[in-house]
């Protein structure tokens, strides 16, 4: 499940977070690996702490789940390991009631659906800024962000791009002025329907694609399609998928920025950051290293070549030097 279908049926999510929250969310397994301090965790600075890391459960999110309770084991902390929890909100409240300590969250998810938001901010930094300050009422404590943005987008085959060199979302618009019978795009049903998806992109960029070239379908499916046939020219992606790489996409520039930003940024439960403020500086130099490139490429080694999210993380954080084998 990607990051952005669980912004919907939040209702039925959250009588499972409830239900969760409720038995103590006694799920999960200690973590294991023998891992010592590498860029990060000199000293041992969690020695003696006992901390749990939670995450949603699709792969990224148990990727980044994963790297934070590697960086705690090295740093010293015995470490339970509670990712892969059924979708947004049941991570959330563990968080929030200090179930667990530490997860990867996404700021347009903290924004809109947690605190409640309808208009994402443009910039950045500042979404990220208003997130952090307006969650710090609810206990929980942002880090700095990383460059990481798993939003929506429009991408394009290789291939096909080649007879229309299309760089932007506006080189979209003017070529469905000028030929609307070449822009043909398939998207999920929601994002069909959507203010923040298509046909809010259309109103900001003054496009207009005829019903008939609308092509709806399940997500999986719209990767293959763009790929691989000439049924679609265009297709809805989530701009950290393993599948662009792999299927040989081009994401187009959303040039006037009307998506909503969805950086990843650790969000620890604010009680356990007062006791161990020492987390700040074992998690950020591991988020200024991930970027939307990087997690296309860890999400691959999931999604497209069948690889475990804990060894993915844990082959990173090693090839980066932030934690070595013990």
């Amino acid at each position: 499940m990607r990051a952005r279908r669980v912004r919907v049926g939040l209702a039925g999510a959250l009588v499972g977070a409830l239900a969760l929250a409720g038995c103590g969310l006694k799920s999960g397994s200690p973590m294991v690996d023998d891992v010592v301090p590498g860029s990060v965790g000199r000293g041992r600075p969690l020695d003696g702490a006992s901390l749990t890391v939670t995450s949603k459960n699709f792969s990224e999110n148990i990727i980044l789940g994963q790297m934070i309770g590697l960086v705690f084991k090295a740093a010293g902390a015995e470490v339970l390991d509670r990712t892969n929890l059924p979708g947004s909100i049941s991570a959330r409240e563990a968080i929030v009631k200090g179930d667990a300590d530490a997860m990867y969250e996404y700021t347009g998810t903290g924004w809109i659906t947690y605190l409640g938001h309808a208009k994402p901010i443009p910039d950045p930094l500042k979404q990220w800024e208003a997130v952090r300050d307006e969650d710090r009422n609810n206990g929980v404590t942002w880090l700095p962000q990383s460059t990481l943005n798993n939003t929506y987008a429009l991408a394009i085959s290789r291939k096909n791009n080649a007879g229309y060199h299309l760089r932007t979302l506006s080189d979209v618009a003017a070529l469905a002025k000028r030929n609307p019978a070449a822009v043909t795009i398939c998207v999920e049903n929601e994002f069909a329907s959507r203010d923040d998806g298509l046909p809010g992109m259309e109103k900001a960029y003054g496009m207009s694609v005829p019903a008939a070239n609308i092509k709806k379908m399940d997500a999986g499916i719209i990767y293959t399609q763009v790929s691989k046939s000439d049924s679609c020219l265009l297709g809805e992606v989530f701009t950290t998928d393993g599948r662009i790489r792999a299927m040989d996409l081009e994401v187009l520039v959303d040039d006037k920025h009307f998506f909503p930003n969805y950086n990843a940024a650790p969000v620890i439960h604010t009680r356990t950051f007062e006791k161990y403020p020492q987390i700040a500086a074992l998690l950020d130099p591991v988020s200024r290293k991930l970027t939307t490139e990087v997690a296309q490429v860890l999400n691959a080694k999931v999604d497209v070549d069948g690889q475990d999210p804990h060894e993915v993380a844990k082959d990173w954080l090693i090839q980066e030097g932030f934690i070595e084998e013990g």
